[in-house]
């Protein structure tokens, strides 16, 4: 099976590119997350959810995926990461009416600086049935972080997760998830070109 030689961030123009809510003091991000909600409630056609301990589980992920990420010899420098999907994700573009994009090569990007997770970092890490989610069955490639160059040999095991848009996505955070592969890049310069536009994150 052929790897996507391109990674993609999707984001929602009113917010802007690579605007991280790990980034934001606790006060601020639950500003940001009820604006957001808000969005949701008066936009159908926006569909992200962002629960009430969103923040607490994405911290307790993010904690877990850099230790891991460390232990295997990663080099973070930050202390979460920006997110990408490997390819394209026709799912991820369906969440937003005002669906925006940043593509990479991959293959630019420094190996000490960037990880992947199969698939979305919150299933493979499984913290989420504490915070109400469903359970996640525990599969050889959960609760752990990969290196780019483990990124062929994964793919020709597992191939790649089926992204297509779903039909309805209420109550997609409840349901079994294996839409993409992410990427975490955790390092700001391959993204500076994009860092500082206007708006507030997720």
């Amino acid at each position: 099976m052929i790897v996507p030689s391109h990674i993609t961030h999707y984001y929602s123009r009113a917010q802007g590119p690579l605007r991280n809510l790990s980034d934001l003091s606790e006060a601020q991000a639950a500003d940001v997350i009820a604006d957001l909600a808000q969005r949701r409630l008066e936009d159908p056609a926006f569909k992200r959810v962002f629960g009430r301990t969103y923040m607490e589980l994405r911290r307790r992920t993010e904690d877990r995926l850099r230790a891991l990420f460390v232990s295997g010899g990663g080099k973070p420098e930050r202390s979460s990461p920006h997110y990408f999907v490997l390819g394209s994700c026709d799912w991820f573009a369906g969440l937003y009416p005002d669906t925006g994009v940043v593509s990479l090569d991959w293959r630019d990007l420094p190996q000490e600086t960037t990880s992947f997770t199969y698939p979305d970092s919150f299933i493979s890490m499984r913290l989420g049935e504490p915070y109400g989610l469903p359970p996640v069955p525990l599969q050889d490639y959960h609760e752990k972080v990969f290196r780019l160059e483990q990124l062929d040999e994964m793919v020709a095991a597992h191939g790649l997760p089926e992204g297509g848009r779903d039909t309805g996505y209420q109550g997609y955070h409840t349901r079994p998830f294996e839409k993409y592969i992410e990427v975490q890049i955790w390092s700001d310069g391959p993204v500076s070109a994009y860092l500082g536009t206007s708006g507030t994150g997720i």
